[in-house]
This record gives structure tokens, sequence and C-alpha cells, in this order.
């Protein structure tokens, strides 16, 4: 499983020139779902993302999270995050998880934020959206579990 982080000051959603989602001061999580990823990666990961302390505190020095903040985040699937392009000029996506399997661990990972009381916005599972978004700092991360 892998999740693209980006720290912003308000983010969104756009599905067919239609406004989605939004959100205010945050994260936007881009999510990729790996062939062999569980529960246990969502668990692991949304744990590590809601704690994780990107966020300035009065001495601007990263010291805060997004619970800390009470920010909010959007979380959007992006399977090209799994996307290998070692070889060649195309990229490979057979390290993708089958749809039906990355939908559900995709919602999972959606409503395993939200217990810890998160605001979420989210994406549409297989649509071509736009995303806006306005990059704090720019701040930005990539975080990964190996399956299994």
């Amino acid at each position: 499983m892998k999740i693209l982080i980006q720290r912003v000051k308000r983010a969104s959603v756009t599905i067919n020139n239609e406004l989605f989602s939004s959100i205010k001061q945050g994260i936007l999580a881009l999510v990729g779902i790996e062939k062999g990823d569980t529960q246990e990666e969502v668990q692991k990961l949304a744990k590590k993302i809601v704690n994780l302390r990107i966020f300035p505190d009065e001495n601007d020095k990263m010291n805060r999270s997004l619970l800390d903040i009470q920010g909010e985040m959007l979380i959007v699937s992006q399977f090209t995050l799994c996307g290998d392009c070692k070889k060649g000029t195309r990229p490979s996506f057979d390290k993708s998880a089958p749809p039906e399997i990355a939908n559900k661990l995709y919602e999972d990972f959606i409503e395993e934020v939200s217990t810890y009381g998160v605001k979420t916005g989210t994406g549409q599972f297989g649509a071509m959206m736009d995303i806006e978004l306005i990059n704090d700092g720019p701040v930005t991360f990539m975080l990964e579990v190996k399956n299994g």
C-alpha cells in the first residue's frame, strides 16, 4: 500500500465539472492499493498519517499532527501510484490490486481515518477526477507499507 500525502491549506475533488468534495486545512492523501494489501496495512497507515507531526508549532517546527490541529483529510484513490516504470516507456500496473479489492480497502481506509475523529472528504473510486490543492510548504511525503 502506498499513500502520497500533501499538507494542504485546502483541497477539492471535481467530477464531471461538479464539486464532489472539499476540505480546509489538512492532508490530501492519494491512496494506491497493491495486490496482497490487507486490513493490517490500512490500519497501520491510517494511524501513522493522522499522528504524523507535519504541521508547524508556535516555533514553526513540524511538531503537530493532523489530530493536534483538528485538520481534515481528503482521501482519493490513485491506482497509478502502483505503476512500475522500470522497464520501457509504458507503466505496468501488474502490482495494482483488482478493482473490487482495491475499492474495499480504499473504503476501509476512509472509515479507519474517520474513527480518529477526522473530518474526511473523498474522491470517487474509478472516476476521472480533477484535484485542486494549495500545497502548504510545500510539504509532501510518500508512505509505503509492504504487503504481507
